[in-house]
């Protein structure tokens, strides 16, 4: 027995030729497909290609083997490889079929960036969970994320100089994640929050943004009132947004609106009315008693006059019969929401020009109008109006 000769098992079907020993007693038997098998010499016998009939017949009646049937030639000089495949699909055969819909799914498409989404911009928002029964709505916490950035968040209440975690997370780019649910008098348990951001882009190269940690002050008052959770573009129904990071700036005070960068240190607020009792509004509706005096008469009578100009006085003592109850924030807030409605009330009206009275007071209600034409309603033109007609306290805006 050398190396080539052709041999057949003796104590299995099938065979091949010797490509080389181990030691004395193995033999490597190579079959067609390559594998080289170990086998004892002593388990072989060498045959030609003239008595491979005969040889094999013999082997079979020596081994005990069946004779393969006549229908099935190839099974008999079947390789390593043939076997170990035949075997698998025969356990295929016997299994039930395989639905690929079963298969987990593990590819992720790929973000998609928004143009001037690179801003980093994400917010604390409320949802009221029944509008119709407002006065003992629970309301969803949600973190809105306004940005082509992921922004990976821990979100805590503050109790002291204690912090208690409520959330921690990743938000996707362009997505909103809801966190929790807060009853009414759930809602002394966040009487402050503090915010710790980090934002970045997986996969691709960004301009890097400052670690944020952003803390302020619940207003718990606002939950009561309706008229605070206004339309805006991340749900259906009205919300109250407040800013964490605004156009890549960090919002440090309570915001007087969700949808604008005028924000109100609440503490001091507190503080001057403890010491001064109610003397802070009546001095803030004095202004704006002050304010409108030049302004009004004219106002009224131009209203009544063009048509081609609309006049709207944005006074609190235009707008509403009374202030009872109403704190500053309160009347600021009316007046915006006035303001926004009077727009989209108008917003088919191309080329309509809108005369807003704000007096001239300490300018906050004109900063807030201006805010809101520079972020919410970009396209619309504006300007400071006639001085002559309207006084030194009025914005025209030109529906486009």
């Amino acid at each position: 027995m050398k190396i080539g000769d052709k041999v057949q098992f003796l104590s299995d079907i099938g065979g091949g030729r010797i490509a080389g020993f181990q030691g004395k007693d193995i033999a490597l038997v190579e079959d067609e497909d390559g594998f080289q098998i170990p086998t004892p010499i002593s388990d072989l016998v060498v045959m030609s290609s003239s008595d491979d009939y005969s040889i094999s017949k013999s082997i079979q009646k020596k081994s005990g083997a069946e004779e393969p049937m006549a229908a099935d030639p190839d099974t008999f000089n079947m390789s390593v490889k043939a076997k170990i495949n035949q075997m698998d699909e025969d356990v295929l055969e016997g299994e039930d079929e395989y639905d690929a819909a079963d298969r987990e799914i593990t590819y992720k498409a790929k973000v998609e960036e928004r143009k001037g989404g690179n801003v980093l911009n994400v917010y604390y928002a409320f949802v009221p969970e029944d509008v119709q029964n407002f006065s003992k709505t629970s309301f969803a916490c949600y973190l809105v994320n306004d940005s082509n950035y992921y922004v990976h968040y821990l979100y805590m209440s503050v109790d002291g100089g204690t912090y208690t975690l409520r959330g921690e997370g990743e938000l996707e780019p362009n997505t909103k994640m809801y966190v929790e649910s807060l009853a009414l008098e759930d809602l002394n348990e966040i009487d402050r929050v503090r915010f710790q951001l980090l934002s970045f882009k997986r996969d691709k190269e960004f301009v890097a943004k400052p670690v944020c940690d952003v803390q302020f002050r619940i207003d718990k008052v606002k939950f009561y009132k309706l008229h605070t959770f206004q339309k805006n573009d991340f749900f259906e129904t009205p919300a109250l947004l407040y800013p964490i990071v605004k156009n890549d700036g960090v919002a440090q005070l309570k915001p007087v609106d969700a949808e604008k960068l005028i924000y109100v240190d609440e503490e001091k607020d507190e503080k001057k009315l403890e010491n001064k009792g109610g003397e802070v509004m009546k001095n803030a509706m004095e202004k704006l008693k002050n304010s409108s005096l030049n302004t009004s008469a004219s106002h009224r009578n131009n209203r009544a006059n063009s048509d081609d100009i609309l006049v709207v006085d944005l006074h609190a003592d235009e707008l509403l019969e009374t202030t009872v109850g109403m704190g500053s924030a309160d009347i600021l807030n009316y007046q915006l929401d006035y303001f926004r409605r009077t727009l989209e009330e108008n917003k088919h009206n191309k080329g309509k020009r809108i005369v807003f009275i704000h007096g001239k007071g300490e300018g906050v209600l004109r900063h807030a109008i201006v805010n809101e034409l520079r972020y919410r309603y970009k396209n619309y033109r504006y300007q400071d109006a006639s001085f002559q007609e309207y006084g030194y306290g009025a914005t025209q805006v030109t529906i486009r």
